[in-house]
């Protein structure tokens, strides 16, 4: 059951997210267009750009709250551990905002789609795709403090241990500058610095040894 906080891979800010999708939409789907192409083409060249942004936006924002961990789907030693680090709400707010996103941006796609449809001439066609791409960029810039305390989030929970919570475990706990670190050295393989002054320790420290022929 233990789980590899280090797969969360590096979470975007909101400039960087819209450059993504902006240079991705630019680079995958055609670039020239002509006033004199029939209207039926020039609504589905459009359409396509408006639609491969969604599809773009939609892959990052999936890909950054499928990469965090759901605390109702992992084990309760990890939820509170996340709770006391992050505190569950702030954290389910965050992922419950970028996921919210995702079907805003179906909305506005879906809506200028629709608008294309009945675009008669270039420019208005070419208004209705720039529109589009601005109020999802403007929904993403939103995004802001949310992907920024995620990312702060994600570093954080990389430098946690792997702690497999059906194991035989001791926990060590004290007051400060009572040998807890110098004990953990000398009982398991971990490797605590250990220093003649209080609070030298702040962080999780995981050992392993071996008592009567059994792993703790």
């Amino acid at each position: 059951m233990s789980y590899n906080f280090k797969q969360i891979t590096k979470i975007p800010e909101a400039n960087e997210l819209i450059d993504i999708a902006l240079s991705k939409t630019q680079r995958k789907t055609p670039t020239e267009i002509h006033k004199n192409f029939k209207i039926t083409r020039i609504r589905k060249f459009y359409m396509r750009k408006v639609k491969f942004m969604q599809d773009a936006v939609n892959e990052k924002l999936s890909g950054i709250v499928d990469g965090f961990p759901k605390l109702n789907d992992i084990h309760p030693f990890y939820a509170d551990l996340m709770n006391i680090l992050y505190d569950k709400d702030h954290y389910k707010l965050a992922l419950g905002h970028v996921n919210k996103a995702k079907s805003i941006v179906d909305n506005i796609a879906n809506d200028y789609v629709r608008l294309l449809k009945y675009a008669d001439t270039l420019y208005r066609a070419k208004q209705l795709k720039t529109a589009a791409l601005g109020r999802i960029c403007t929904l993403l810039k939103k995004l802001k403090s949310s992907l920024s305390y995620l990312d702060e989030v994600r570093k954080h929970m990389a430098r946690l241990p792997q702690i497999d919570p059906n194991a035989r475990t001791l926990i060590i706990t004290g007051y400060p500058n009572v040998g807890k670190s110098s004990f953990m050295n000398n009982v398991t393989c971990a490797n605590v610095d250990v220093q003649p002054y209080a609070f030298s320790t702040q962080f999780l420290f995981v050992g392993h040894t071996e008592y009567k022929y059994a792993k703790w």
